[in-house]
């Protein structure tokens, strides 16, 4: 029996699509055959700009700001108490951080995995970024809360540009946004995490401390919609002012983005705007096709991708580490991953580097398809 006082929650398979077409390229874009051998749209811009690779992590962060409040406005409607749901907010957080630290560390030796753990990281900064989002937008009014959201991207915007680097002739940090070594986030970097950060910079980190604070009002500008779509209007209605304030968001990124450049190693607040401003279209462009339109024969693989997310992002992390470093096998007379053995014979002997490189990173996509799909099929589903 239904308690009459508690409304029914409405799912919308758009959310689920959206989530998965998300994790599915974030898994293309990080699984290729060969990194030397890339098609440029499957590529993060080599500093200011964007790719479509560039949208995947905003749009991820965004559908987490979604789902937070669609989550937490069902379990209010259940009876839960406010004590309660700032307790699961810091515990799932917590385990988000966990996963990412896990990830990194594995497979667990050489000891220097643990002594130069990279503290920074994707699943970090969700963590982080959700936790802060959800326990802003939880209280005070939307004026309050998109006064705070206007706070730290304005913020971040005067601390990058107008404050002096210390330990640099270059002036203030505007005259430095091309270096990123230079940078006022690369220095705080340095000075927090020291040999903690990414070893494929070495001196910076993508997913660093301060910007990490813009990537926060990623989350609550995901946050800010995902209230706008559970309002008790009609579907056609939200989804309309979903694109059109998306619309407005991409043009105000745009627009900034000629004094504080669209950047996601620095998750600038131009850059803020404007993935946002695309996911809110996106979301509204594919659930406009599917629940307004019926066309929904496409669906089914991205909504087994979008009900798993985490057993998708962390096992095929694990996964990809095993195969591109740990585990090797002699071929041609030396040592060599099992990945490149794969590559090598299954798709480089007859392909051409790039498409080769495609192949591979399609199959990986198609490979753990097939292991959400069993996991669906016997309705195991991680949530944290």
């Amino acid at each position: 029996m239904t308690n009459p006082d508690i409304p029914r929650r409405e799912r919308l398979v758009a959310i689920d699509v959206f989530r998965g077409l998300t994790v599915a390229g974030m898994l293309l874009v990080n699984d290729p055959g060969t990194w030397s051998a890339i098609y440029p749209p499957l590529e993060h811009a080599t500093w200011n700009g964007w790719t479509p690779t560039d949208l995947i992590f905003p749009f991820f962060l965004f559908i987490v700001g979604v789902t937070t409040h669609l989550s937490l406005s069902a379990r209010r409607a259940q009876g839960a108490d406010e004590g309660v749901l700032v307790r699961q907010i810091i515990r799932r957080g917590i385990i988000i951080v966990l996963l990412g630290w896990l990830m990194a560390v594995f497979p667990f030796y050489p000891l220097t995995r643990f002594t130069h753990i990279r503290i920074p990281g994707v699943l970090p900064r969700i963590g982080v970024a959700y936790v802060f989002a959800a326990l802003i937008t939880m209280r005070g009014t939307l004026k309050q809360q998109v006064m705070v959201l206007v706070a730290l991207l304005y913020g971040y915007w005067f601390a990058m540009t107008l404050l002096p680097v210390p330990g640099t002739m270059g002036g203030i940090g505007a005259n430095l946004l091309n270096d990123p070594q230079r940078t006022l986030a690369a220095w705080l970097d340095r000075a927090l995490l020291g040999g903690h950060l990414w070893v494929s910079s070495k001196t910076w980190d993508p997913e660093g401390p301060l910007s990490t604070i813009p990537a926060i009002g990623t989350a609550m500008l995901g946050v800010f919609a995902g209230r706008w779509i559970n309002q008790r209007r009609p579907l056609e209605e939200r989804l309309n002012g979903l694109f059109a304030i998306g619309v407005l968001g991409m043009v105000a990124g745009l627009m900034w983005n000629w004094s504080f450049p669209i950047n996601k190693s620095l998750w600038t607040s131009s850059y803020v705007l404007f993935t946002a401003g695309m996911a809110a279209v996106s979301i509204a462009t594919i659930s406009w096709i599917i629940d307004i339109r019926g066309v929904t024969w496409w669906t089914r693989p991205f909504v087994i991708y979008g009900v798993n997310p985490i057993i998708a992002f962390v096992g095929s992390g694990i996964m990809a580490r095993l195969i591109y470093s740990v585990w090797k096998v002699d071929f041609r007379g030396a040592p060599t991953s099992i990945q490149q053995v794969i590559y090598e014979t299954g798709f480089h002997s007859w392909l051409s580097p790039r498409n080769a490189s495609l192949g591979f990173a399609l199959c990986f996509v198609l490979f753990w398809f097939l292991i959400l799909w069993a996991l669906a099929r016997k309705n195991i589903i991680l949530k944290v």
